[in-house]
């Protein structure tokens, strides 16, 4: 079986909302958090679910939980001061809960990356199952270029080969959180996500790719984009036509 590490402990400054941050967010009633935190509820693999979430907002999570009746989050962590630590401290609440961390499976994803789906979950633990890793990937669509302090390109990425990693981003317990643990004690505390964590530290990573629909909310534009993609999944079920993954 499975569990999720889902975080959601950033402030949104780049939504220009004041009042909340933006996992609190809500589409037709239901906070962002939510409509991710669904997809790893109705998942037949998951067991379980951790949240790390801003120390200020636990209440809030936890009165959201109860509304939207989710069974299956099973710790609320509080976040730390980057994105590495707030991921730490939700697989260190995992690991000190687990009798076989050899044998779980862990998939760490964006609390607002809510435009996920049932296989894409599926896909991951399958991975991982084969592979012993599944880090999410979208295929670039425009040129990748790398730039440096002038403003000069260095360099053109390989639009055939490039591609974006996104979530979720999916290991072995024992592993991911042995990685974190070697971070802590090189004094490593930036790394920007799982994927480039593991990396650094040597592991062979295998890639399970998803639509261009699997976008992170990060800004307004992001959030009328997860509007309207919603809305085409919603009408796809009334009317009887498919929205492709």
């Amino acid at each position: 079986m499975a569990t999720a590490l889902i975080f959601a402990g950033g402030t949104g400054t780049r939504m220009n909302s004041k009042s909340k941050p933006k996992q609190f967010l809500e589409l037709y009633g239901k906070p962002i958090i939510i409509h991710t935190l669904e997809y790893f509820e109705r998942h037949q693999e998951v067991q379980d679910i951790a949240v790390v979430c801003l120390s200020s907002w636990i209440e809030e999570l936890k009165e959201s939980i109860k509304k939207f009746n989710l069974k299956k989050v099973r710790w609320i962590v509080e976040g730390g001061k980057s994105g590495q630590e707030s991921i730490y401290n939700g697989l260190q609440a995992i690991y000190n809960d687990c009798e076989k961390a050899e044998d779980k499976i862990v998939l760490i994803h964006d609390g607002v990356r809510p435009l996920i789906s049932e296989q894409l979950i599926t896909d991951n633990i399958e991975a991982v199952r084969k592979f012993g890793s599944a880090i999410t990937v979208g295929r670039v669509k425009e040129t990748v270029v790398s730039v440096d302090s002038r403003s000069t390109i260095n360099e053109i990425a390989d639009r055939a080969v490039a591609r974006i990693a996104k979530a979720p981003q999916s290991f072995y317990l024992k592993d991911i959180y042995k990685v974190h643990k070697n971070a802590i004690r090189d004094g490593i505390k930036e790394m920007t996500d799982s994927a480039t964590l593991m990396k650094y530290y040597g592991s062979s990573l295998h890639i399970v790719e998803c639509g261009t629909e699997n976008i992170k909310i990060t800004t307004p534009t992001d959030y009328y984009i997860f509007r309207a993609i919603y809305e085409a999944r919603e009408n796809s079920q009334i009317f009887g036509f498919e929205v492709k993954q």
